[in-house]
């Protein structure tokens, strides 16, 4: 399998330009520069390498760099923005700060090269500079530039090295997909060989070979990690693999049932799933406080999973839902080597497991849905909205109680059946909150003292920044007559209008 290897040195957009890459087919994976040698660049196979951008001035002290000797192991190389002018950097030419920086979408004018094979002479491209390379380097040319920059890309067509000073990546330059293309099949030739069918295929032989005979366990949350992780390792191991699903009683209508409906009926996996309502609703009595909630279910639910730990016994591999971002993340800084370990805090102390296996941790979420699918999961299941681990615990204002979660839980299924009713294309988030107000209404010529009920929808790209959904005023009308005439207890309905910032996408 052909694989890019996208060395990051601190930019914005690593894990984007990753996807850009597997959306060809083509696998790449994201390393941090401080993290592999050029030894081990060479020894690893790789059809390419991309240098990302990043936040500092390649002539600073203590500024990301790398060996030299990566521009003559005959890869390929494409340096992106601040990857661009650390190329010129190695490689002997001049970067400089520019008079005047370059910000947002800019006309760029490319000569004839095969980066830029099919893409005309100007196009509009997406800068974000200060610095700018004043000097290309021996052996170098000049492919491209703006008004502003005039090495807006360089090119060592002899050793396969180009330079963007803009970023391809992001949809707002017009022709960058096409610029990535060009590298990944022109400059690198690689094969598009990188598939969902292949990833499945290749991860159930090696789990079957490694797990062959062994016990696996898995903490099954229902979310789409851990179902699909579950799924994949089902296949590989079978009966070897237990789940432990853990109902602490807050989570969405129906999905307690339709995990095990799942995953117990549908694919006869060994699956325990553990009633904890009450125990959990027992330890959050009484309290207000937003991250003493978070806490509370946190540790109850390793308490639980303990308790089943016992009763199971000797396990040989614990099964987690990890994904490439997760692991991109705990490559950064100084704790990339506790970050595997992260979601069993507590664990190896009751259960004795010799090895944490991850069979998703190669893939994106779209990735991770897209093998779900292919496995037989129900689509409800596979593209479950973000939810967060405490379940509706967080979108309870005030204090917990069974009868707010029922509330809740209903009038949240109304909100969702009626967006699913109305909207082809539903907003990224969307959810009801029950406040911790109460108001006067008039319900059957009586008077009524009810809860506030908050509906909120969000869309958005990455979660980091979103904006209030516009939902047509009719699916918002009758949402809000069905939870009033539907729901005993609710007798209001406010619309969230508020984008992020300066709010967040939930409420606590």
């Amino acid at each position: 399998m052909d694989k890019i290897l996208v060395l990051d040195f601190g930019g914005q957009y690593d894990m984007l330009i990753a996807r850009r890459v597997r959306e060809k087919h083509v696998y790449a994976e994201v390393v941090n520069f401080d993290k592999i040698t050029t030894a081990e660049i060479k020894s690893r196979g790789y059809k390419g390498i991309i240098f990302t951008g990043g936040p500092n001035s390649v002539y600073e002290e203590g500024a990301p760099s790398f060996s030299a000797e990566v521009l003559s192991l005959g890869i390929p190389v494409l340096g992106i923005c601040y990857g661009m002018q650390l190329m010129a950097h190695l490689a002997g030419g001049k970067v400089t700060t520019a008079a005047d920086g370059e910000y947002g979408k800019v006309e760029i004018a490319v000569s004839d090269a095969l980066l830029f094979k099919g893409v005309p002479e100007k196009s509009v491209a997406w800068m974000s500079h200060r610095d700018y390379v004043a000097e290309v380097p021996a052996g170098f040319r000049i492919i491209a530039r703006t008004e502003k920059c005039p090495a807006a890309a360089m090119a060592n067509e002899e050793k396969k090295l180009y330079g963007v000073q803009f970023h391809p990546e992001v949809t707002h330059t017009a022709y960058g997909n096409k610029m990535l293309e060009d590298f990944i099949f022109e400059v690198c030739a690689c094969a598009a060989d990188w598939n969902m069918e292949s990833f499945i295929e290749d991860s159930v032989a090696k789990y079957k070979a490694k797990c062959a005979g062994k016990k696996v366990l898995l903490a099954l949350s229902g979310g789409v990690d851990s179902s699909v992780a579950a799924a994949l390792m089902h296949k590989a191991v079978g009966d070897d693999l237990t789940c432990v699903f853990v109902d602490h009683g807050l989570l969405r209508k129906g999905e307690g049932d339709l995990v095990e409906k799942t995953f117990k009926g549908k694919f006869g996996m060994n699956l325990i799933r553990v009633d904890a309502e009450s125990r959990f609703l027992q330890k959050l009595a009484g309290v207000i406080e937003p991250e003493k909630k978070r806490k509370i279910i946190g540790e109850e639910f390793i308490r639980v999973f303990e308790e089943q730990g016992r009763i199971l016994g000797k396990v040989d591999y614990l099964c987690q839902g990890t994904i490439y971002p997760d692991v991109i993340e705990s490559g950064k800084g100084d704790a990339s080597t506790i970050k595997s370990h992260h979601n069993v805090g507590g664990l190896p102390s009751v259960i004795d497991f010799k090895e944490i296996v991850e069979p998703l941790r190669d893939l994106f979420k779209d990735e991770v849905r897209e093998v779900g699918l292919k496995l037989g999961l129900p689509p409800d299941l596979v593209w479950r909205q973000p939810f967060p681990g405490p379940g509706l615990a967080v979108r309870i204002i005030g204090e917990i109680t069974k009868e707010k979660a029922d509330l809740l839980r209903e009038a949240d299924a109304i909100f969702r059946e009626e967006i699913a009713a109305a909207m082809e294309n539903p907003p990224n988030q969307f959810f009801a909150v029950l406040t911790d107000t109460r108001s006067v209404g008039v319900m059957g010529d009586a008077r009524s003292y009810g809860y506030v009920l908050a509906l909120r929808a969000v869309t958005t790209d990455d979660f980091m920044t979103a904006d209030w959904t516009r939902i047509p005023f009719d699916v918002l009308e009758k949402a809000s007559c069905r939870i009033t005439s539907e729901v005993k207890g609710i007798n209001r309905i406010v619309y969230d209008v508020t984008s992020k910032p300066p709010a967040t996408v939930e409420w606590e």
